[in-house]
């Protein structure tokens, strides 16, 4: 066994060692102290960086959502004020057509009617009319068609028809999500 010699400490050098150890825990507590003051400032500068980003990207956020709902609603007014124009152009054309076809049914039917004897105007004697085997020869060229009546309205039908095919494709031709026509 190795014999360790004796120390024999006074109380002086005990209280000196002593201080001296208490020193040293005080400057490590003191430099941990410090250390940790620095990382704690460090960590509350990064938390109100972080908090300060955070506001910044929901303001960001909001303003887009806000940009994109102000975009939409002038897209929809575009797309209102197109469709209204479109229906408008349909419903003009369509009376336009309608009004050309009654005007052309008139004229067929003034054409079809029977020329009827002058009725002796001015004292005059009445003249005759037309035989009624006149008659005849165009109702027998007529016969396999419509009516007068019902031409006019299958002629409206099928206007009507069409106006509808032509407002139906350029209803569709509207893009909602378009760009903006300037």
């Amino acid at each position: 066994m190795v014999a360790f010699p004796k120390l024999e400490l006074s109380a002086a050098s005990l209280k000196l060692i002593l201080g001296i150890v208490c020193a040293l825990a005080l400057a490590l507590l003191i430099h941990d102290r410090n250390r940790w003051k620095a990382v704690a400032t460090d960590r509350q500068q990064r938390l109100v960086a972080e908090q300060t980003a955070h506001a910044g990207t929901i303001a960001n956020y909001r303003a887009a959502a806000e940009e994109a709902r102000r975009a939409d609603r002038a897209n929809a007014q575009r797309v209102q004020a197109r469709q209204a124009a479109i229906n408008e152009r349909t419903a003009d054309d369509y009376e336009k057509r309608l009004a050309d076809a009654r005007a052309a049914a008139g004229r067929l039917r003034s054409q079809a009617e029977p020329a009827r004897g002058d009725s002796g105007r001015g004292g005059a004697a009445p003249m005759p009319g037309l035989p009624a085997a006149a008659q005849g020869a165009d109702q027998a060229a007529g016969q396999d068609r419509l009516p007068l009546a019902d031409r006019l309205i299958a002629t409206e039908q099928a206007i009507q028809l069409d106006e509808l095919i032509k407002w139906v494709e350029r209803q569709h031709a509207v893009d909602p999500n378009g760009p903006p026509v300037h």
